[in-house]
This record gives structure tokens, C-alpha cells and sequence, in this order.
């Protein structure tokens, strides 16, 4: 996730690169990616209700939406990663999650183990780690999440451990310009790009 800062940032950079030259212009939506095909150049995510509020995105409008990347390459940011965790509350102790059996969504509570505060992105602890850890053998599974800046480890009912790892996983948020709802003209990777750097 990306602080409240960095929205800002896109925000401006957003009006002006979307600010229409005449009536015909479009829109901009926003969510986070459950599902991803490649070879077809398909996007399916969970649209932001409160995306035009920056620093706290609500993920949790259904159904899920499927859109088409950018025709051309020149207008997407980086390839995004799919996965259904789509809110991470650990003040509750709780993870909201996409459910592809129901198509709905799913809450699990969970038992904290331990919990790591005020780690930022380039701590040796999280920094080119793959998160989620998801142990089955110690029946733990450890999150990162770079907007709270906490690094946690929980245990959930052993039936949970079933679940596929891409279930404690967070999709990439994408935000995109449209004028047809189901194309994409315009396609940015918020959660690998770095405004403040210019991209990388």
C-alpha cells in the first residue's frame, strides 16, 4: 500500500494527465487485482469505493469487474500481481479476503502470534522478501503491510491452512483512464510505482 503522501502526488499528476481536451473524455476507477490473465489481457479486481480518499482505500465493491489492458504497452505501467486478500485490519486482528467459490467475500480472524511495528520497506526484515509466509508445518502465517508499517505473524483455524497462499495475498491496486468500462486506455501500477522517484 502507498501512504498518504505519495496520493497526493498522484492525484495532481492525475489531473493533469486526464484533464480533457474536449466533451468526449472519460473516466478513472481504481481496485485492487484478484485474478490476472496474461495471454489474454484480462484484469479482474475489486473496485476502491473510496478511492478519491487518499490513504484509505476500501476494497469491497461487488461483484468483481473485468477490464482489458491498455492496447497499446506504452499506456500500462508494470504487469500486476493478482491475489485475494483485500484488507489486512490488524487493529481487529482480522483479514477480509476474495472468495472464488462464492465470488463474495470471506472474514477470518486470526490469533497474533507476534507483531513488528514501525518497519519500513527497506528493513532488512521485509525488504526483498516474498510476502505471504505461509508455514503449514508450524501453522502460522506472516504478513507485511507497508501502510501501517507492521510486520505480523498469526495463526488461523487449522482448516484455513487449506486455502491456497494467494488467499493472504494482496493484489496489486491498479488505477486506470476509461471511456468504454470494460478498456482500459491508460493503466497504472500504484503499488509498483514509486511517484516521489519517478517511477521505477
Amino acid at each position: 500500500m502507498i501512504g498518504k503522501k505519495t496520493w497526493m502526488i498522484f492525484a495532481a499528476i492525475l489531473s493533469v494527465v486526464f484533464t480533457p481536451a474536449c466533451r468526449n473524455f472519460g473516466q478513472v476507477n481504481q481496485g485492487r487485482v484478484i485474478r490476472y490473465d496474461r495471454a489474454r489481457g484480462l484484469i479482474t479486481l475489486i473496485q476502491d469505493s473510496n478511492y478519491k480518499q487518499p490513504g484509505n482505500p476500501r476494497f469491497d465493491v461487488l461483484p468483481p469487474i473485468t477490464i482489458k489492458i491498455p492496447d497499446d504497452p506504452k499506456e500500462m505501467g508494470p504487469a500486476p500481481e493478482a491475489g485475494e486478500l483485500l484488507r489486512f485490519d490488524t487493529e481487529n486482528r482480522r483479514v477480509v479476503v476474495f472468495d472464488p467459490a462464492t465470488e463474495g467475500f470471506k472474514t477470518i480472524s486470526y490469533t497474533l502470534l507476534e507483531e513488528d511495528k514501525g518497519i519500513s520497506r527497506d528493513d532488512a526484515r521485509v525488504a526483498g522478501v516474498k510476502f505471504p509466509i505461509v508455514d503449514r508445518q508450524k501453522k502460522t502465517v506472516t504478513l507485511y503491510s507497508a501502510r501501517e508499517r507492521k510486520l505480523v505473524t498469526f495463526t488461523v483455524p487449522e482448516e484455513k491452512f487449506d486455502l491456497p497462499d494467494d488467499t493472504w495475498k494482496a493484489g496489486d491496486i491498479v488505477r486506470y483512464y476509461y471511456k468504454q468500462p470494460d478498456q482500459a486506455l491508460r493503466l497504472m501500477n500504484v503499488t509498483r510505482t514509486d511517484i516521489t522517484k519517478g517511477g521505477k
